[in-house]
């Protein structure tokens, strides 16, 4: 079924891309999508939620069908507090049908992610992003991915590896810059984070780089002191920078509701300003994007797809809304 999700999303993001043109990942104006990003199941199945929802678009709706279809979206991560306001919003507006329920779905679904600017605002020189995440999040590839997205978008970059704490995880970092061709400074390990951030930072200065992407140790959102740290490496920068550009929060799309809590964390400790949700090529439940948005308000700003290095997607709610209810 897992594998369902992912080709069901591709193909609603391969049609919508031919649309337009690709846009740059700074200035949004465009869907930005890449075909077989999320690619991996047997044609013609169908997204977890999509293959639930069938059975309630095709009765109508009905006093099942309701129950049904709390059930669906409760079952595709999309909140307890984003559910119940969507289909009671659906129930008071009467659908006469299952074409009407299904186009009142879309449009709620739709609604969540409207008038949220999801493009990076780099204005610093070097602009400052700030890479943040639990454990085991793909927060170090998700960093690499996004160096690869800015220098294919004209803007160089630099890596910060500022997660002194884990091991090998500067190697990784290094490992995945070398393939990529971008540059990376680095710290001994157990270096304060805070001092590699700033070598990182003085260094793209010094190189005329135009952005410099920092990583940071993955911490649990419950662990006070190690966040108290990570408020430490945002502080330096505004102070050495003049500021920090954007704060991104990984969030593992397979945690569940998990992530909705980890977000809200990690925003109240260093003002996380977009969200980034990885391992979407491995899960049926990507309705999380819709519970972190109604409840938090915070933007999707990207997808993670998969292991390449094209594998991040800037978010397109027309298309992701599309494929979470089947096509």
């Amino acid at each position: 079924m897992a594998a369902g999700v992912v080709l069901a999303i591709l193909t609603a993001w391969w049609l919508w891309s031919r649309r337009s043109p690709p846009a740059s990942p700074i200035v949004r104006d465009a869907p930005v999508v890449a075909a077989d990003a999320l690619g991996g199941g047997p044609a013609g199945t169908r997204t977890a939620l999509g293959g639930r929802l069938s059975a309630v678009f095709s009765r109508g709706p009905t006093p099942e069908s309701w129950n049904d279809l709390e059930d669906a979206l409760l079952a595709a991560d999309v909140g307890v507090a984003a559910t119940a306001a969507i289909v009671g919003r659906i129930r008071s507006a009467s659908p006469g049908g299952a074409g009407e329920l299904r186009a009142a779905l879309r449009e709620e679904l739709l609604a969540v992610f409207a008038g949220r600017d999801r493009s990076l605002h780099l204005t610093g020189s070097p602009a400052v992003i700030v890479v943040v995440g639990v454990n085991g999040s793909g927060k170090t590839t998700t960093i690499a991915k996004l160096g690869a997205l800015l220098e294919r978008s004209g803007r160089s970059a630099l890596l910060g590896a500022g997660d002194t704490f884990r091991a090998a995880a500067a190697e990784q970092l290094a490992a995945w810059a070398g393939r990529l061709g971008l540059e990376v400074v680095s710290g001994q390990p157990g270096a304060d984070p805070a001092s590699v951030a700033f070598d990182a930072f003085s260094a793209a200065r010094a190189r005329g780089k135009d952005v410099v992407v920092v990583d940071t140790a993955g911490r649990l959102h419950s662990k006070r002191n190690l966040m108290e740290e990570l408020g430490k490496v945002i502080r330096v920068l505004q102070r050495e920078a003049g500021g920090v550009d954007e704060v991104l929060l990984v969030l593992d799309g397979t945690s569940g509701q998990n992530a909705l809590v980890q977000a809200r964390v990690f925003t109240e400790a260093v003002g996380v300003t977009g969200l980034v949700i990885s391992k979407l090529d491995g899960t049926a439940r990507g309705g999380i994007a819709v519970a972190v948005e109604y409840e938090l308000g915070l933007p999707v700003k990207y997808l993670g797809v998969g292991e390449g290095a094209d594998d991040l997607l800037p978010f397109e709610a027309q298309a992701f809304v599309d494929a979470l209810l089947g096509g």
